[in-house]
């Protein structure tokens, strides 16, 4: 059995799941998610008000998705009531990223700033000219925005320039050899 699948997904009471056959509809104070999940499982509550994911059978792929259905339905209630954020850090001179509406303008060694439109959900933050906070309530959805404004211009192993997750550790290499 599944030791992430076999878990329940607590409900607090900010939030409110509910559950028709393998859709999933989670509301809370920052929005409402709903997903259908994939089959093979079935979606129950207990006493409590927990989510209880169940498999049907015992085939490879029922056996796989079991800690995937519960983390889809733990990631939709975290996400309603604290929701996501992550943050990215722009190195090198001259590199700085701005708000233009809800959009993001960065210059990042390019002859033309580069503009990312957020998508329905999502929020850009500048604290500073090299920081930027992309913050929603879907998991998936801040992580692949972050992945693109990270794609603009990819850490280089040389000098370490570009945008890079915060915390993210660059693995530098030495330069040309003088002289040989």
């Amino acid at each position: 059995m599944s030791r992430i699948g076999k878990l329940p997904v607590p409900v607090p009471a900010a939030a409110e799941v509910h559950l028709d056959g393998l859709a999933v509809t989670v509301k809370g104070p920052k929005g409402e998610l709903s997903q259908v999940m994939p089959e093979g499982v079935a979606l129950d509550r207990d006493d409590d008000g927990a989510v209880i994911v169940t498999r049907l059978g015992d085939e490879p792929d029922q056996r796989a998705r079991h800690g995937l259905v519960r983390s889809l339905v733990a990631n939709m209630v975290v996400g309603v009531t604290e929701g996501y954020v992550k943050h990215l850090e722009l190195v090198g001179v001259g590199y700085r990223a701005a708000l233009v509406g809800r959009d993001l303008e960065l210059q990042v060694g390019f002859s033309h700033p580069v503009r990312i439109t957020a998508p329905e959900g999502i929020t850009f933050e500048v604290p500073q000219p090299t920081r930027i906070i992309v913050s929603g309530i879907d998991k998936v959805l801040v992580g692949q925005v972050a992945a693109n404004v990270r794609k603009v211009r990819p850490p280089e192993p040389y000098k370490g320039k570009g945008i890079k997750y915060e915390g993210e550790h660059i693995r530098r290499k030495a330069g040309k050899a003088a002289g040989r």
